[in-house]
């Protein structure tokens, strides 16, 4: 099972005798801007074209439980989630293929969520929807119920001590921009800087600039010289566990297995006693 596919790969699929089911998950994140700017709306995104039989996932409410002390985007209720997941159509016989705009974050979330919680076939688009060229749709389809019942991974999945530890004891990824690693700017959270032992490794730097992933060789290469030898446990936070998850795609695609710390910098850094880093150096 591939991580990421092709649009070549996926127009192919999508004619075979088991297509995938296709999850639109356009989202943008959310920061201060320009005063009278709208926010992105997906779902308008949504409605104005979307690849022929995709069911539009709103990463807010159905891929994140609500905003708190557990980050911007904590794991959702796993009971609200599959219900989600089943309503729009998704059972363990049928793969997946999700996909956002071209960013990747937000369709990263979405593979990220559904293979920790089992199922065995998911893949994101790579380049996303700008990398489609067949046609687009824009009605809403009404796909039958599936029957995919989430359960989580007893690996995978980081807390805020299970990072600390993990950038003692194997690598720790820092997802973010490297101003915002260092703590030279933070647009959102309450403090800039980062998990003392983190390394920084924007995910922006594992895709080329039509928005694809660099191929498996590159990133491999990128990922070890950041210090993910073999048998290295990793693991990668972000913000707020969405770029974070495209770094663990693109680990993925490298061969590379990493956890995630969904909570992220939006949790770590909400707690004042918890330690902040701040320069260019892990510690």
């Amino acid at each position: 099972m591939n991580a990421i596919i092709s649009a070549s790969e996926l127009a192919s699929a999508l004619a075979g005798e088991n297509p995938p089911v296709l999850l639109d998950v356009r989202w943008q994140l959310s920061v201060a801007k320009a005063a009278g700017e709208p926010p992105f709306d997906g779902r308008a995104a949504y409605a104005a074209g979307h690849l022929p039989g995709a069911v539009f996932v709103d990463l807010d409410r159905e891929l994140a439980g609500s905003p708190g002390a557990d980050g911007r985007h904590p794991l959702p209720d796993l009971a609200e989630f599959g219900a989600a997941m089943r309503r729009a159509g998704v059972s363990p016989a049928r793969p997946v293929v999700v996909y956002d705009g071209g960013q990747g974050w937000a369709a990263a979330r979405a593979w990220w969520l559904l293979r920790w919680t089992g199922h065995p076939d998911v893949s994101v688009l790579d380049g996303g929807l700008t990398a489609w060229e067949g046609p687009l749709a824009t009605d809403v389809p009404a796909p039958a119920e599936g029957d995919f019942e989430p359960v989580p991974a007893a690996a995978g999945l980081l807390d805020a001590d299970g990072a600390a530890a993990l950038a003692r004891s194997g690598v720790l990824f820092d997802a973010r921009a490297g101003e915002r690693y260092r703590g030279d700017v933070e647009p959102i959270d309450r403090v800039g800087g980062h998990i003392p032992g983190a390394v920084s490794a924007p995910t922006n730097d594992n895709v080329g600039p039509d928005g694809r992933f660099l191929p498996a060789e590159e990133l491999g290469a990128r990922f070890k010289a950041l210090g993910a030898a073999d048998g290295t446990p990793v693991g990668v936070y972000c913000g707020s566990g969405v770029s974070g998850a495209h770094e663990v795609l693109a680990l993925a695609v490298a061969g590379i297995p990493a956890a995630l710390y969904v909570g992220s910098w939006s949790e770590w850094s909400s707690d004042p006693s918890r330690p902040v880093a701040v320069g260019p150096d892990p510690q």
